[in-house]
């Protein structure tokens, strides 16, 4: 039976014609918020401020076991080939796991293969920080430049801004994803070819963008440094071991992964090398811990103690029967600014999805489109739209009791932190005409309240709290795709771009045959860009 079919839906449909209002559910409910607010590794979430009572969420964790979500959780960490469109297993939680761990995909245990690519990090990492890797002319490495696209970018350059305090080892990094050359000529500008490190990010080692970044940087390197300094200044994250040879990458700094790691949840993995040299192999497995803390959660909480699953339904609520099509992540930590970047990959690229994984259209509202910028810059900009405007839109929060900048930074902290209990204080509860104290213009002031919010805290913004909120994020996708019927792991959406851009390429600089064959929008940007391409005056300079 599709979902959408199933009396639980049916039921959830009716639930939603009644929907509770915050005020009167605070009021007449005196323990609302110590049944509404859970704990999953170092991170307290409190989900009183949303749109749900105890019959609403009875009837969506119904719905949960209807959709099997335990069921495919299991069958993903058995090792089937739950990537259905692909034929691939999931196995990102195998990257976490303990060396005493076991996870089985094609009858063999990956675990040992995670760990013994884990171990080589490690040493290469000690050899750069202890001086024995050093560049070309004998300099340490003091820069390292992560070249990558998508999860081989948002996942580490993520990961590297949010654990700035623990960057201890001299390793400054920086992330090169756009091909758009602004973006490498930025970062060649700031840095010395002789301390400065290249880690290209390429399963394949065939990704366009990618490889054109390195071959850049290569050219550069190569300029400065002489043909035979590419080894000691380039390592590569990758599978294929001829083109990384070719490119001039010693096979002893290849750090491999697997094709049954999707490039959105690979930041544990060897894409992770970038910042483990920022931060230490101690705080990476720190990193890797919470992570795992997380999966062991997901797999042993009762569904009513699960909060991955809990937060999943209630956005299931909000996009299937209370018409939410968006969702806001708002850190109210700078160093978490990258942290809806990061997540709008994992949500929208897994779960915006139309066909279901039998090949049929779904019949229900998919993947929310995700959005945020950190508090409380936000406030200063978006919020308006959430308070007062006619969307519905939930809110993620999150926040941390203490700062780790010292003493003299405590005040701001508490000051951020009120700034976040505020907000989520006025989305709930708004504030009435009668409450308005204005002589003028009064309905202007009028905040409707009734506006739903997630709170996630934790004690401070820690190597294992990370690990706590990526892997939070990727259950609640992956119990939503479930509950959808879709593949959260596939992304076929993102081909016909880079085939159509395969095919466009050659005509850029010179007109084909086959270009009759374009549509005429395509065909007449073609002929102005070729017009105008390579300007020489474009900078005003004549």
């Amino acid at each position: 039976m599709r979902i959408e079919k199933c009396p639980e839906w049916k039921s959830l449909d009716e639930l939603s014609a009644g929907v509770p209002s915050l005020s009167d559910a605070f009021i007449l409910d005196s323990s609302r918020v110590q049944r509404f607010t859970k704990s999953v590794g170092d991170l307290v979430v409190d989900l009183s401020k949303n749109l749900i009572d105890d019959r609403i969420i009875a009837s969506l964790l119904a719905l949960a076991e209807t959709a099997g979500v335990d069921a495919d959780l299991r069958r993903q960490l058995s090792g089937e080939a739950v990537n259905v469109t692909e034929g691939r297993a999931v196995g990102h939680m195998a990257l976490r796991m303990p060396r005493d761990g076991h996870f089985v995909i094609g009858g063999h245990d990956v675990v040992p293969d995670v760990h013994a690519v884990l171990d080589r990090m490690r040493e290469f990492t000690a050899a750069v920080h202890e001086g024995r890797h050093v560049g070309a002319t004998g300099r340490r490495i003091t820069s390292v430049v992560n070249i990558g696209i998508g999860g081989s970018d948002l996942g580490p350059a993520m990961a590297y801004e949010a654990l700035r305090p623990f960057r201890g080892s001299g390793i400054e990094c920086r992330f090169v994803s756009n091909v758009d050359p602004a973006d490498l000529a930025s970062v060649l500008a700031d840095v010395n070819p002789e301390t400065t490190l290249f880690v290209v990010a390429s399963k394949t080692f065939t990704t366009l963008e990618t490889l054109a970044n390195a071959r850049a940087a290569r050219d550069w390197v190569v300029t400065s440094l002489g043909p035979d300094s590419v080894a000691a200044h380039f390592v590569a994250l990758s599978t294929n071991a001829d083109a990384v040879a070719a490119f001039g990458i010693d096979l002893a700094n290849m750090f491999p992964f697997w094709e049954w790691v999707g490039g959105r949840y690979s930041v544990p993995s060897a894409i992770g090398l970038s910042l483990m040299l920022a931060i230490g192999t101690r705080n990476f497995d720190r990193f890797l811990a919470g992570m795992h803390a997380v999966d062991q959660h997901a797999l042993v909480s009762l569904p009513s103690d699960n909060v991955p699953l809990l937060m999943a339904m209630v956005g299931v609520w909000y996009r299937n029967f209370l018409g939410a099509p968006t969702k806001a992540v708002l850190p109210y930590s700078n160093d978490l600014r990258r942290f809806p970047a990061y997540l709008q990959q994992l949500d929208m690229e897994s779960n915006g999805k139309s066909v279901r994984i039998d090949g049929t259209p779904v019949g229900t509202a998919t993947g929310p489109v995700i959005w945020g910028e950190p508090g409380t810059n936000s406030q200063h900009a978006f919020f308006q739209l959430i308070h007062q405007g006619t969307e519905l839109i939930p809110v993620d929060f999150i926040g941390f009791a203490a700062t780790l900048d010292g003493i003299v930074a405590e005040h701001q902290h508490d000051l951020l932190f009120t700034n976040l209990l505020a907000q989520a204080q006025a989305l709930a509860f708004g504030r009435p005409l009668s409450a308005v104290t204005a002589t003028s213009h009064r309905e202007h002031r009028v905040f409707a309240g009734n506006r739903p919010s997630t709170v996630i805290v934790a004690p401070a913004l820690t190597p294992e709290v990370l690990g706590n909120l990526i892997a939070l994020y990727e259950h609640i996708v992956h119990y939503q795709g479930v509950v959808w019927g879709i593949n959260s792991y596939d992304q076929w959406g993102v081909e016909l771009g880079k085939e159509l851009a395969g095919r466009l390429a050659p005509l850029v600089t010179d007109r084909s045959p086959g270009e009759a064959d374009l549509d005429s929008s395509t065909r007449g940007l073609l002929e102005w860009f070729r017009l105008n391409r390579g300007a020489r005056d474009a900078r005003g300079e004549g």
